[in-house]
Parts: C-alpha cells; structure tokens; sequence
C-alpha cells in the first residue's frame, strides 16, 4: 500500500472515530469516572498499537468483578473500538 493511501485510511479513521466522539461525549461524560474522552491510537499492554480508537479517560481503571451491572463502558461504539485509560484525577496548574 502506498503511503497515500495509508494516509487516506488514517485520515478516514481519524474522522469517523471522531464523528463517534461528537455523537456520545456527552453521555460518556456523564460517568463521574470519566474525565475526558478522545480521539487516539489504541494502547495494548501499554504499546500503541496502528489501530485508531475512542479513547475514554478515567480517572480509575477497575476491575469488571468491582463493577455493577451497566457501569461498564463499552467496547466498542456505533463499530469504533474504545480504548479506557486510566490518568488519575487532572487538575489545570
């Protein structure tokens, strides 16, 4: 693939996965955990990955076995992988 096309697909990625972003931030939000939400490269065993995700922040990541059924943030949404990180409580300096 050429570097053009490669750059089309990421260009592409990039503004689908915000358009998703811009549809649920404001739910998302809503989530006393969540912090921010993003647009992002999706991290695995704390390596970026080329894959372009939601990226959700919180301030505590937890463990599903500590979470009530529904306070589980999604996978996926409207077929856009999501990425939770955590980054701790964040205060302007």
């Amino acid at each position: 693939m050429s570097e053009t096309s490669n750059g089309d697909g990421l260009r592409k990625a990039y503004a689908r996965v915000q358009e998703v972003k811009e549809t649920h931030e404001t739910a998302l939000m809503d989530d006393p955990n969540v912090i921010g939400v993003g647009v992002g490269l999706r991290f695995v065993e704390g390596k970026p990955t080329d894959e372009v995700a939601l990226i959700i922040m919180v301030r505590r990541k937890l463990p599903e076995t500590l979470l009530e059924e529904g306070e589980m943030l999604p996978a996926e949404l409207d077929g856009v992988p999501v990425d939770v990180q955590e980054v701790g409580d964040v205060a302007a300096h």
